[in-house]
């Protein structure tokens, strides 16, 4: 796909999506404080699924029907139970993690997606992915540092999360490489309406949408930007690989965590939370930023692989 040449343009829409993703597990935690998992992600999807239909219609964009014939069928139907799986598991998960976790934790999806393409695609892996995984999960250890014993052994608070924080992120590993493949037949907005939509039905049949009138008028806030999050962020997400290199789109994207650790440490003074803002041990610090770090150089790889390449030969 050729480029439009607007780096600065694909730069900003990149960083609206980190910003937008950064902001979400803080917006997430605040409305379980009165409105269950499964009923949040109803709405998600309901109105995620809901707008990009009316949107794709006023374009005469709907998927046509014939466009999921046979293996495309398939496809879609395993990016509808990844990205489900994914929604779901995430929150769950969020209710026994804090926000700085659960985003450092979430970063083993694109770790996942890598390795799922060198298996299933066979996408090059070389010394400087090699190096980001190392980094991701020697940066996790330190993360975690003396909580590490307390995360295996912890069945029903943080371990359990983390552990379906896992899950989480294998779901959408599962979504995004089936969804790779589902290119070939739909465009990236038209499976997005599709699993939303599907999710929706979903989560309505575990969903009680009436809890929506015990919510303050803050949590509603933070509902209305849950729902509208993925449909604005994924929406600049795919622009932005219009306009600028897609190793730079997820190079940038990887900074998320670190925007969620300084949106808590800003917001929480002048807008206190319903969850645990207190400092971490400055080795979590150092270990979120090698995590961090370890993701950049992951959507780097192949561009630092040929530089590698190029000066040996020189």
């Amino acid at each position: 796909m050729s480029l439009s040449g607007r780096a600065g343009l694909g730069a900003g829409l990149s960083l609206t999506t980190a910003v937008l993703w950064g902001l979400l597990p803080i917006a997430l935690k605040e409305v379980l404080v009165d409105m269950d998992a499964y009923t949040i992600t109803f709405y998600r999807f309901f109105v995620s699924g809901l707008l990009l239909a009316l949107w794709l219609g006023a374009r005469g964009a709907l998927p046509k029907p014939s466009r999921l014939k046979g293996t495309s069928g398939a496809l879609m139907l395993v990016c509808v139970v990844g990205l489900l799986a994914n929604y779901g598991f995430y929150l769950v998960a969020l209710r026994h993690l804090d926000p700085r976790t659960a985003q450092t934790v979430i970063q083993l999806a694109p770790l996942l997606l890598l390795l799922g393409g060198v298996w299933l695609y066979k996408e090059p892996f070389g010394g400087a992915q090699l190096l980001g995984v190392l980094m991701l999960v020697l940066g996790l250890g330190l993360f975690f540092n003396e909580r590490l014993v307390a995360i295996f052994t912890d069945v029903n608070g943080a371990g359990f999360g983390v552990a379906l924080m896992v899950v989480a992120a294998v779901s959408w590993a599962g979504y995004a490489l089936a969804q790779k493949k589902l290119l070939r037949a739909l465009n990236s907005m038209q499976i997005m309406m599709l699993i939303n939509l599907a999710g929706g039905l979903f989560f309505l049949t575990l969903a009680h949408p009436l809890q929506i009138l015990a919510l303050s008028g803050r949590e509603l806030g933070w509902l209305v930007f849950c729902c509208l999050n993925t449909l604005v962020a994924y929406g600049a997400f795919a622009e932005a690989l219009n306009h600028w290199e897609a190793s730079k789109v997820s190079a940038l994207l990887s900074i998320a965590p670190l925007l969620t650790f300084f949106f808590v440490a800003v917001l929480s003074p002048i807008m206190p939370f319903g969850f645990d803002t207190r400092q971490l041990p400055w080795l979590s610090y150092l270990g979120a930023g090698l995590v961090v770090l370890g993701s950049v150089v992951n959507a780097l790889g192949s561009r630092l692989n040929r530089k590698r390449r190029g000066n040996i030969e020189v």
